[in-house]
């Protein structure tokens, strides 16, 4: 059952039709039905942790929207917004969100930072996050779809304490990382320093 709410709190120049329509432009089918699904399951989330509903609705919705940009689009972005160069040294999986939410203020008009941050720092995290970023952080690695070997424990974790789901997810990615050799982002490290220690006793 998908919930269609009405935006009344003016975040967003658009309705949430609208927003659809434009993310369904901008997306293959596959990515589409995957920012629905994650929009549903950060309403059910804020729902649960008393996070403002509309803002996890647009959030979940846009976390993606950049996500299948040509890389020039984000190069070109990181100059003209004069944006840490660091990031040039990185790809489409930390772009999409940290270079994301600059395409989405300026191209759909949200001008709101706790959305702009839950975008951002949906696949790095935050040292510090508003409810609404863990809200958006976890709804991405837990909605319906997502079949890998420790969703179920994410989910269960979530359902508890959505900080000790934001220690776990930071600790699965963490890992993954260093055991395929990839570069980590810095603000990765940050948010696992951040938040695995403070949850170690619930994520054992």
């Amino acid at each position: 059952m998908t919930e269609k709410l009405t935006y009344t709190h003016h975040y967003i120049p658009l309705s949430r039709d609208q927003l659809v329509a434009r993310l369904r432009a901008a997306l293959r089918d596959k990515r589409f039905e995957h920012v629905l699904r994650v929009e549903q399951t950060a309403i059910k989330l804020a729902r649960a942790n008393g996070v403002d509903v509309e803002k996890a609705s647009i959030a979940g919705l846009c976390h993606d929207y950049a996500k299948q940009r040509p890389d020039q689009d984000f190069i070109d972005e990181i100059h003209r917004k004069g944006l840490n160069p660091d990031l040039l040294n990185y790809g489409n999986a930390i772009w999409h969100g940290v270079v994301g939410a600059e395409l989405i203020k300026d191209e759909l008009g949200i001008w709101d930072e706790d959305i702009l941050n839950a975008v951002r720092h949906h696949t790095t995290g935050a040292a510090v996050m508003s409810p609404l970023e863990q809200v958006v952080y976890m709804a991405d690695y837990i909605e319906p779809a997502r079949d890998f070997p420790e969703v179920g424990r994410a989910r269960e974790l979530t359902a508890a304490s959505l900080g000790a789901g934001v220690a776990y997810q930071t600790k699965q990615t963490l890992d993954y990382l260093v055991q395929r050799n990839c570069p980590v982002y810095p603000t990765t490290l940050e948010t696992y320093n951040a938040w695995v220690p403070a949850y170690r006793k619930e994520i054992e």
